[in-house]
């Protein structure tokens, strides 16, 4: 992603920012700062139909910009395509004040960005987009001996799938080579599907999973026949294919292959890895020492207030919520962990690592210490909190006045 124009205001927060998505890794940057009620100015194609002075009708496809009010986003994690919809906020020859129209976030088209606040979550993500090393820098293929295999590009927020390869294989018969072909043609696939997809400049590591010696076999394949084709991305790079298990040839058993230590080890200089392998404390801490493991928002926040929260992971599905105040007290509690020290993690729902976390409420922690008085701490207190302040007089007891976000920016 590229930063063209930054006018954000110092006092408020508020203001907008011109960005240019380069990848597919900048498009799901810019899905996740999108949010209801922001201003996106971007160019498009519609369909103008002019009427002449006889009643006669012409139409013509023309290129304009629009500035919409985001109401839908919408997220394609096969096509990697983004679409915001919303009436239209600026006079146009074309489009009346008010009209719905959707906009297509593409790759290489800028887009102006306006929000009445800029916080600190939505800064990081800007600043992290426009870094040098967002670049996929892990490949994985996944196969069995059934004839499936995947070949995917992991990123620090996505698991891209670059390519499903199924090919039948029959059973092995005696006085029959069909098996043996077959094998062969499923092999030839993968190979060129690797060679198509995977970028050996940029790629630091290639992972091959499979069940039994699938993977063995593959691999001799591909050294044999890089040898005799002199395919120069395979004989130079061969030191980066780390073979290892996977109980299929399915997407899903990516996260077998990430959950295993030898395989992390190799992968340390990868910021997935470090994701990754924060989570695997975290799970593991569960199970050895519960009291220094929490999760749910209650109970990490009551550990943050100890200031006890040596590393904090959190699900952008959190931050992508149409509550403000959701993303407020979520935005407050990874600045106040900052703040006293702890590491955070923005763990990406498109990624197994993300996938796993939410499944844990999507927000977890690892202490400094253990804190087993959180034990009395749960779900239903905070329900019960809930109730009971509803139930009092909001302005008797409120610390400020309502305010109308719009009035305040």
């Amino acid at each position: 992603m590229k930063i063209l124009k930054r006018n954000i205001s110092a006092k408020d927060g508020s203001g907008s920012i011109v960005l240019r998505p380069d990848n597919t890794e900048d498009l799901w940057h810019a899905y996740n700062l999108f949010q209801t009620h922001d201003l996106v100015r971007c160019t498009t194609v519609r369909k103008v139909v002019k009427e002449s002075s006889t009643g006669s009708t012409s139409s013509s496809k023309v290129r304009m910009s629009l500035t919409i009010e985001v109401q839908k986003i919408e997220f394609d994690p096969d096509s990697i395509s983004v679409r915001i919809s919303g009436p239209n906020r600026e006079e146009s020859n074309f489009v009346r004040m008010g009209a719905f129209h959707t906009l297509s976030v593409e790759i290489g088209r800028q887009f102006s960005l306006e929000k009445p606040c800029w916080d600190q979550i939505f800064l990081d993500r800007v600043d992290e987009s426009c870094h040098p090393e967002r670049d996929a820098d892990i490949a994985a293929v996944v196969m069995a001996a059934n004839g499936l295999a995947h070949v995917c590009l992991v990123t620090t927020h996505l698991t891209i799938n670059k390519q499903r390869i199924d090919v039948t294989i029959p059973k092995k018969r005696s006085g029959s080579s069909a098996q043996s072909k077959s094998t062969t043609k499923f092999f030839e696939q993968v190979y060129q599907a690797i060679l198509r997809h995977v970028d050996f400049s940029k790629i630091k590591c290639v992972l091959i999973g499979s069940p039994g010696f699938v993977k063995d076999d593959f691999y001799k394949f591909l050294q044999t026949e890089a040898t005799r084709r002199s395919d120069r991305p395979f004989i130079e790079n061969k030191n980066k294919f780390v073979l290892c298990k996977a109980s299929s040839g399915h997407k899903h058993a990516l996260e077998e292959v990430f959950a295993d230590q030898n395989i992390m080890s190799r992968l340390t200089e990868t910021k997935v890895a470090k994701e990754v392998g924060a989570l695997h404390r975290f799970m593991r801490m569960m199970d050895t020492d519960p009291h220094q493991a929490q999760y749910g928002y209650l109970l990490v926040q009551k550990a943050d207030e100890q200031m006890a929260i040596d590393t904090l992971l959190v699900t952008d599905e959190l931050f992508r919520s149409t509550q403000v105040e959701t993303r407020k007290k979520y935005v407050k509690l990874v600045e106040s962990v900052r703040e006293h020290g702890g590491a955070v993690y923005l763990l990406s729902t498109m990624h197994v690592s993300g996938v796993q976390l939410q499944q844990v409420s999507g927000v977890a922690a690892i202490l400094r210490f253990p804190l087993p008085e959180l034990a009395d701490f749960d779900d239903e207190e905070e329900d019960t909190d809930d109730d009971s302040d509803s139930s009092e007089d909001p302005f008797v007891n409120s610390c400020e006045p309502a305010v109308d976000l719009n009035d305040e920016f």
